[in-house]
């Protein structure tokens, strides 16, 4: 008696398919695709995870300590005592602005320094560098400047023209140069962490006669010590804040130390995270494409096994095994390679953090393999578990029909699951969305126009009397619509992506870039008293300069809001509380500056009673149009209706206002002017004369040079875009593999259907003519609808995610039609030219039947 024979289970099946399909290159273009997109997502997500933890791991030493109390007087002495009480370590700065001055002897030039006086012990977390001289090697300290002497930023010694062993003025006081500061843990931002820093002994400080009733003065007490007592004592001095008048007084964190580089690495993730997305939608068409020319390519195949008596799950499940594993093995791929090319990112953005960067957690790891696996679930299971849900005849008539509920259900969740992990490898939900969205609209508005440009092209040409070239390529066209318009819309989403990234490569970053141009002012000079307003301007223009702001500033605090008074514990976020606790620098100007756009509202001229609020302040504090605001000047009540809300650019280097009078005078209120500008340059190159000059003709202004931040923005910004362009060789090659996608998918069928034309007696000059108006048409449609949506996408990341204006060229449409012409001439002759160097029978042999 015969055994009785065991059908193979579809684990056997599926690993035997594998293995037949990858020694026949059926997997290659599926392997490429999800290599590129996990590989290009994990790049940019081992770098953006190892730098969140960077950050995180570096917070204490940014601020100088485990918590830090910041005011605008010295901290009352029951603080100290607290944290003594709980057995915290402490120390106290004191940093204020000041002039720095060389003596008569050394040339007697001043210049504007940010004054830090320290005690022992500082600074309790972080590293302070020092050097001995501009040009020397710097080393850690755990020392302090030594009473009479001060260490100082290079900058300063250049600006003064001082050299190591000099004496520096400060006040009534005269310190010896000893030490040259090359990195300051606790440096932090804000306006006068431009200046140089001076740093000296707190026992020096009464020496200056500096600190006076009206001085500006930042007092900053650090504690360090286990992580339970400063959760004690941060509870402690909040209670203590709560109950007492606690204006002036805050616990600073994270956020207060280095906000500059957290915008400025935060719009860097954005770029990449951009261009990394565009690489995982481009992947994802491209495998959908390979995978119905794989599902093609199996008709045989599944005809076969169906004929043999194969039940539909077990080949649904063997092609799912299959496919599964294909999924693995890309992803793990992909992973290895981001993981070695985050650290091209680590190089490109060195120095955008200060430390070495912690290893990398697991989380981008798991999104990459999530992300291989749901492109192939989501992408190219659907097309092949069609074959398995047809009746046996169907498939050896080459005919899957309608999609099964089955494939429909898998293809729904895998798009879903897809969006999904978009969004949360984006890191920003508004940047996923007009990335997702984008390209699905993209998607409908492709099939849509392509269809009804096919049916538009079929009833147009009049084949009585238009060419027969044109007549047979209508022809072929509309007999198969449905077959048009995936052609059409492959090809335009290869497009999109081309186009985009040549946007995002010029115009987007270039705008991007000219947010702050290199000849930005680089001089505010603030303190100018209105008797001095004429003579200064002179002055200016005097040495050249001709360009520049010139603005009124007035001194208030906001007091009061529809008729309510106010304090910091009205509102919950951090900056409002600081922004509250605090006094504006207003202004008044009848005309609208023309780098502040208005929003909302009205600016009218010379309207009594209105004010003109920047539209961060007003989302911050709640504020809306029609609020009365009233504030406190100089003792004096003036109040206001906000009748606009302005879009302010901070990173301009313009000058700019919180609030703004519309009107040319605000009367019975003290006034200064606030200007800038970019210096001249003298003789040697540098304006240091021009600002020796202005300071001695004007000994009371505040000169703040901004040559140095200018300078360290736009390196920042070209690490940026360098890492942006080396990713975009990610983005490029997806975009090349959708393109190959397209064309090889629509291959076979095209040298079957000019092979049939070529035995009825069509010549090869008649083919030619009928596919280069084919495909023609087809590439200037494609190219013009991907470009009509890469402006409206690129429009929509420049204006809602990047924050800056950006207005593409009227020429991209019809440039991006040029280019999807000449590249769907190109696939033509790719996809013809063996067609027309064959003989016509070994073509209709090879073909599918």
């Amino acid at each position: 008696m015969n055994p009785t024979h065991q059908p193979p289970s579809f684990w056997q099946i599926g690993w035997t398919s594998l293995r037949r399909d990858w020694r026949a290159g059926e997997l290659r273009l599926l392997m490429l695709a999800v290599t590129l997109a996990v590989a290009a997502l994990t790049a940019v997500g081992f770098f953006a995870d190892r730098l969140q933890n960077g950050l995180a791991r570096d917070a204490r030493a940014l601020i100088g300590g485990d918590a830090v109390v910041r005011s605008d007087n010295a901290p009352p002495a029951a603080f100290e005592a607290r944290a003594r009480e709980l057995g915290l370590s402490i120390t106290q700065t004191l940093t204020f602005p000041t002039m720095g001055r060389a003596r008569d002897e050394e040339g007697g030039a001043a210049r504007l320094v940010a004054l830090k006086a320290v005690a022992p012990g500082y600074p309790l977390r972080g590293t302070l560098r020092v050097a001995d001289a501009p040009d020397e090697p710097d080393a850690a300290t755990r020392e302090i400047p030594a009473p009479g002497t001060a260490w100082v930023d290079a900058a300063l010694l250049a600006a003064l023209d001082l050299k190591m062993g000099d004496p520096l003025l400060l006040g009534d006081a005269s310190l010896t140069i000893a030490r040259v500061v090359v990195v300051e843990p606790d440096r932090g931002g804000g306006f006068m962490s431009f200046a140089p820093r001076v740093m000296v002994n707190s026992a020096d400080l009464p020496a200056t006669a500096l600190v006076q009733p009206a001085s500006r003065l930042n007092y900053r007490l650090a504690v360090a010590g286990p992580d339970a007592q400063v959760a004690r004592f941060s509870r402690w001095v909040e209670q203590a804040m709560a109950q007492r008048d606690a204006r002036g007084m805050r616990l600073e964190s994270l956020e207060g130390g280095r906000p500059e580089m957290q915008r400025t690495l935060g719009r860097a993730e954005q770029f990449l995270n951009l261009v990394a997305l565009l690489a995982a939608l481009l992947c994802a068409v491209a495998v959908a494409i390979a995978a119905r020319g794989f599902a093609q390519r199996h008709l045989d195949d599944c005809a076969m096994l169906r004929v043999l008596g194969l039940s539909q799950s077990t080949m649904a499940r063997a092609y799912t095994y299959e496919f599964a594993l294909i999924g693995v093995f890309a992803s793990a791929l992909g992973v290895a390679i981001g993981f070695a090319v985050h650290y091209v990112f680590v190089l490109l953005l060195a120095g955008l953090v200060e430390s070495s960067l912690p290893a990398p957690g697991i989380t981008p790891v798991l999104l990459g393999l999530g992300m291989g696996l749901t492109l192939m679930m989501a992408f190219g299971l659907p097309p092949v578990l069609q074959l398995a849900q047809v009746p046996p005849l169907r498939v050896i008539r080459r005919d899957v029909g309608q999609l099964k509920p089955a494939t429909l259900a898998v293809l729904g969740v895998g798009l879903l699951g897809f969006a999904a992990l978009l969004l949360a490898a984006s890191r920003d939900l508004l940047l996923g969305g007009i990335a997702v969205g984008g390209f699905a609209g993209a998607v409908l508005l492709f099939a849509v126009a392509s269809y009804a440009a096919v049916r538009v092209l079929r009833a147009s040409v009049n084949e009585a009397t238009a060419p027969r070239a044109l007549v047979m390529a209508t022809r072929q066209l509309s007999a198969r619509p449905a077959y048009a318009v995936v052609q059409i819309s492959a090809l335009a989403v290869g497009l999109l992506a081309l186009v985009l990234l040549v946007l995002l490569r010029t115009d987007l970053i270039a705008s991007w870039r000219n947010a702050t141009p290199p000849d930005a002012p680089n001089r505010f000079v603030i303190n100018v008293q209105p008797e001095q307003a004429d003579a200064f301007q002179q002055a200016l223009r005097s040495a050249g300069v001709q360009r520049y702001d010139w603005y009124p500033m007035i001194r208030g605090r906001l007091i009061s809001i529809n008729g309510q008074r106010i304090n910091p514990d009205d509102f919950e976020s951090d900056r409002a509380q600081r922004l509250v606790d605090r006094e504006f620098n207003l202004s008044n100007m009848a005309t609208l500056p023309e780098h502040n756009p208005v929003v909302a509202g009205r600016w009218t001229e010379n309207e009594a009673g209105a004010l003109s609020v920047e539209e961060g302040l007003a989302e911050e504090l709640g504020l809306k149009l029609g609020d009365q605001l009233a504030f406190d000047i100089a003792g004096q009540v003036t109040e206001g209706r906000i009748t606009s809300l302005r879009k302010v650019d901070w990173a301009s280097m313009r000058v700019n206002f919180f609030v703004v009078f519309p009107v040319a005078q605000v009367p019975d209120v003290p006034v200064s002017y606030i200007s800038a500008f970019r210096a001249p340059e003298t003789g040697n190159g540098t304006p240091g004369g021009f600002d020796n000059a202005l300071v001695r003709e004007f000994p009371n202004i505040t000169n703040v040079d901004m040559s140095q931040t200018i300078a360290q923005v736009q390196r920042v910004l070209g690490q940026v875009i360098s890492a942006v362009e080396f990713l975009f060789a990610f983005t490029l090659a997806a975009g090349l593999v959708v393109l190959l996608s397209a064309i090889t998918a629509t291959r076979g069928e095209r040298e079957r259907e000019f092979a049939i034309l070529r035995a009825v007696g069509a010549g090869s000059a008649l083919l030619r003519q009928v596919q280069r108006i084919e495909l023609l048409g087809v590439g200037l449609l494609a190219g013009f609808l991907a470009s009509v949506v890469a402006v409206a996408v690129g429009w929509a990341l420049a204006r809602f995610v990047f924050e800056f204006s950006w207005t593409a060229s009227p020429w991209v449409p019809l440039g991006g039609a040029v280019a999807g012409a000449l590249l769907a001439l190109v696939a033509g002759w790719w996809g013809l030219r063996s067609v027309l160097r064959t003989p016509v029978v070994e073509t209709l042999r090879k073909a599918p039947v």
